[in-house]
């Protein structure tokens, strides 16, 4: 294979692989998801995803993604650390 050949496909791979490294995760609606998807939250695991998913079911939905903090086990640093994550509609 010509050197040009093997350059371009190198870097057609490295592009391919630098884009799905740099790809952003999801937004989570904290209104419809379930507790699989809220586990997956950076400090939230399953018992903290089921307390905000019965917050949820006690107070309606949120209005915005700063009302988790009214969960019991979700603080200020919980929600900075997943705020670009985060949306309600």
């Amino acid at each position: 294979m010509p050197r040009a050949s093997i350059f371009a496909v190198l870097m057609l791979a490295f592009s391919l692989l630098s884009g799905f490294a740099q790809a952003e995760p999801a937004a989570i609606n904290i209104n419809t998801a379930t507790v699989e998807t809220l586990a997956a939250l950076d400090g939230v695991g399953e018992t903290k995803a089921q307390a905000i998913i019965d917050y949820r079911s006690d107070n309606g939905p949120f209005q915005s993604a700063s009302d988790l903090v009214n969960v019991k086990g979700i603080g200020e640093r919980t929600l900075e650390k997943n705020a670009d994550r985060l949306t309600v509609k």
